[in-house]
């Protein structure tokens, strides 16, 4: 199980989507077996119930002496509240020894990034839409029509991603996706339309649209989607209760994606939002509430997903969007399906596991490891779990080991751990796979205690799956080896009984 820090906030200014498409890939990176922690700072507007509710701990960041009001939707600095070099300075000491930080933060960038890595020597993924300069292991931009190559690299080995097709979209997305390619590419004369103008909708563009929809002759069945923490959220309520006729309001829906899928077009704002209304099929007009936002609305509209209409012209130019909307139906239905296969928080995972296990690599062993695999073996932390609980001697350990050395069925791995800048190798641990028939071995696997708890073995499994994947792998755990049944368990591993494990051959 590896340690992860997420630092990200959500505000009456940032809005709500930074935390919202962190949750996402949370919600994965628990269910991948690893511990998650929420960095974020408390204030009005914040997801901070939201994130205890989805079962995650957080680390409440110091409130600042003075609350900044941004001057403009830009001003990612008073984002933050503090100084770039001041939030980084205390998360630099706030956490124990993380394995993996992710940022999600227009007001963190690279000197945050250079502090925190310095101070835990760990990995850092950065989640940017701006093209900003990160001192990161690996940044993600799901911007459409985005290319790696906008970004400068303050590192050669750092990796982005960019694109759709890695959009932070929950898995009830790529569920819905696949039954909407083949859902009828038809509109009722009276379409279904969702609003969703975002969490917060500092000026009030929800009100301004149902201003504009109630005027016309026959309003589409309209449902509403807005939070209590929206600053408009009474008077959109009310307006909702008055026009009941055609109009439903809901505060919140935990499957988005449903939903979705129970409507034909939809408004809204840019943001994450718009991948998950192009994986489900639902053309859109898209309305932007930041200067950030302007980017996706551009590129939407260059690819016929979705048809823009500017803020403040929101009275003038919304029904004639509206009415294009109706007559495009079928071919942006088409085009927002082709944008967003929903598989982008799978597609990361890989390159997350990459990332973490770049450092940890699989070599053969070799005679000169006798001494080292003894000394590890010998250890009583080591025997505690061992199908064999007796310690060899050495001269007898040195007759087995050389023996398995020279199988040619067999494979007797050293893992090793890169450590830091200067690329030097450290042996941790050992796998080894023993033929018991064609194509089909059992495990062992075993870690220096020195090394415990730092997900060393995951990540050796990981590498296993990598250099084998079209054998059968059995392994037998004890039961009372609790720690060792749940690794086999998240690793994908099928319990056959209370002691034995199998991995099938995997894609």
């Amino acid at each position: 199980m590896l340690k992860v820090v997420i630092r990200s906030d959500a505000s009456s200014y940032i809005g709500s989507g930074h935390i919202m498409r962190c949750l996402v890939l949370a919600d994965r990176l628990k269910l991948e077996g690893h511990d998650v922690l929420f960095a974020t700072r408390p204030q009005n507007g914040d997801l901070v119930t939201l994130i205890k509710q989805r079962g995650f701990s957080i680390y409440e960041l110091q409130q600042p002496a003075a609350w900044l009001v941004p001057n403009s939707t830009a001003d990612y600095a008073a984002w933050l509240q503090v100084t770039e070099y001041d939030d980084a300075q205390e998360c630099a000491t706030a956490f124990d020894s993380p394995d993996l930080v992710i940022t999600d933060h227009y007001g963190i960038g690279a000197q945050w990034h250079k502090v925190v890595k310095k101070a835990y020597n760990c990995k850092i993924i950065a989640i940017d839409d701006l093209v900003r300069e990160h001192a990161a292991d690996l940044i993600i931009d799901q911007t459409l029509l985005r290319e790696p190559s906008e970004y400068h690299l303050l590192s050669s080995k750092a990796v982005v991603l960019t694109g759709t097709e890695y959009a932070i979209i929950n898995t009830h997305f790529s569920h819905r996706h696949s039954s909407q390619l083949i859902a009828p590419n038809t509109l009722l004369n009276t379409p279904h339309l969702l609003l969703s103008m975002g969490g917060i909708d500092a000026p009030n563009a929800t009100l301004h649209v149902l201003d504009v929809l109630k005027k016309s002759v026959n309003p589409p069945i309209t449902t509403v989607l807005l939070s209590p923490k929206a600053p408009h959220y009474k008077c959109v309520k009310e307006f909702a209760v008055k026009h009941s006729a055609w109009l439903t309001h809901i505060d919140f829906v935990d499957d988005m994606a449903t939903l979705m899928c129970e409507h034909d077009i939809a408004i809204g704002a840019p943001g994450s939002t718009s991948w998950e209304r192009a994986c489900v099929g639902l053309p859109s007009i898209v309305i932007a509430l930041a200067d950030n936002q302007q980017t996706i609305c551009k590129n939407l509209e260059t690819v016929g997903a979705a048809i823009c209409v500017d803020l403040e012209a929101i009275s003038k130019n919304l029904m004639k969007a509206y009415e294009q909307l109706i007559a495009d139906y079928s071919k942006m239905r088409t085009i927002n399906l082709q944008l967003c296969d929903g598989q982008g928080v799978k597609r990361i995972m890989k390159h997350i596991t990459k990332l973490l296990s770049g450092s940890l690599t699989l070599r053969l062993a070799t005679q000169l490891d006798v001494e080292q695999v003894y000394a590890w073996q010998s250890q009583p932390e080591t025997r505690r779990y061992a199908l064999n609980k007796d310690v060899p001697s050495l001269a007898e350990h040195r007759v087995w080991m050389t023996k398995k050395l020279a199988s040619k069925n067999d494979y007797f791995y050293i893992i090793e751990l890169t450590n830091g800048e200067d690329e030097k190798k450290t042996p941790v641990g050992v796998v080894r796979l023993d033929m018991t028939a064609v194509d089909t071995y059992i495990i062992s696997i075993f870690i220096a205690p020195e090394h415990f708890g730092k997900g060393v073995a995951k990540l050796a499994l990981k590498q296993v799956d990598i250099l084998h994947p079209t054998e059968i792998i059995h392994a037998v755990v004890l039961k009372e080896n609790t720690a060792s049944q749940a690794l086999f368990s998240r690793a994908g591993y099928q319990r056959i009984n209370e002691e034995q494990f199998t991995r099938q051959p995997v894609e």
